[in-house]
């Protein structure tokens, strides 16, 4: 199949989307020499609204639409996304073609004050934008004061830096890609949260059908990462539908089996539960859905019934 003689990246204009779409636009040029390889920047509806919660305004999905209406328009050929902005379930028309190997998937505790989050004092505020990590603080932590924080990253780090938060939580992966490795105080363990599905890794989203460019992009995919990733995807979508839920999931290869761990909690961090199996990674999906039923053994379809889902 020849090659196209240009190439189109939609990509959010935040500073790490755009990190992330210049980062794929440098793999396709040295991929595809001769082709030219150009970004479209574009601003999400998830990026205008800042003043309320993701799961208030209609969750993850909201960071993407305007990127797959410019597919749809023949305006851009791929759109690349942090997987764990990514919907659980892609919509019509849409394929997730490859995943890249993993960044650091962990969560990263930043403070200016404090070295980690067993040194917060009873009150401390700490700031975060996602359903799982307030579940495990508030389970973890019930003395700590945990606020909704949104915006880029930029925008949370001036927020912590004017004193709003004693500390906040955020993706490792982010803080590394953007050179700000050194605003890391302790990057949490799983143990201490586990990580949301997809953390760390990038996929490229094309429209359903277009050969030519699932050949261009298959290269860009990493197998290991795309099992890992996978399952943990395959987990979330069999507990959580369209749902906020507070959920974590994780997989790594080890000694070259897939092992996922998992885990569902009401908000408030008073119920969870959780479990963890390993497998055959070419099983990656099944997997995943094989978790949610042990969870579910365990009593997660209870904790679901509870959380209000924002349709």
């Amino acid at each position: 199949m020849s090659r196209p003689s240009k190439i189109v990246i939609a990509s959010r204009e935040s500073r790490l989307a755009m990190w992330q779409a210049v980062h794929v636009q440098s793999r396709l040029s040295s991929l595809n020499p001769g082709s030219e390889v150009v970004i479209l920047g574009m601003t999400t509806k998830g990026d205008q609204i800042l003043d309320r919660p993701l799961a208030e305004i209609g969750g993850k999905g909201l960071f993407i639409k305007e990127l797959e209406v410019a597919m749809q328009e023949g305006k851009a050929h791929l759109a690349v996304h942090s997987m764990k902005d990514v919907p659980m379930v892609m919509p019509e028309g849409f394929v997730l073609a490859a995943i890249s190997a993993r960044e650091n998937p962990r969560d990263a505790f930043v403070s200016n004050k404090y070295a980690g989050l067993d040194a917060l004092p009873a009150g401390a505020v700490v700031g975060t934008s996602s359903l799982r990590r307030e579940a495990i603080l508030r389970a973890k932590y019930p003395q700590l004061v945990i606020k909704s924080l949104r915006g880029n990253l930029d925008t949370r780090l001036k927020k912590l830096d004017a004193g709003e938060y004693d500390a906040i939580i955020l993706a490792a992966a982010g803080l590394i890609r953007l050179g700000l490795k050194d605003r890391i105080k302790s990057v949490l363990t799983p143990e201490q949260s586990l990580p949301a599905p997809g953390q760390g890794a990038l996929g490229i989203e094309l429209v359903e059908g277009d050969a030519a460019m699932a050949e261009v992009v298959a290269p860009l995919n990493d197998t290991e990462t795309a099992h890992c990733v996978k399952a943990e995807r395959a987990f979330s979508r069999a507990l959580g539908g369209s749902c906020q839920v507070p959920l974590g999931g994780y997989a790594i290869i080890d000694h070259g089996q897939l092992w996922l761990r998992g885990f569902v909690a009401t908000v408030d961090g008073k119920e969870m539960v959780s479990a963890e199996l390993r497998g055959n990674p070419a099983d990656d999906e099944a997997l995943g859905r094989q978790l949610a039923e042990t969870l579910r053994a365990q009593g997660a379809d209870a904790i679901l019934a509870k959380l209000a889902c924002h349709a």
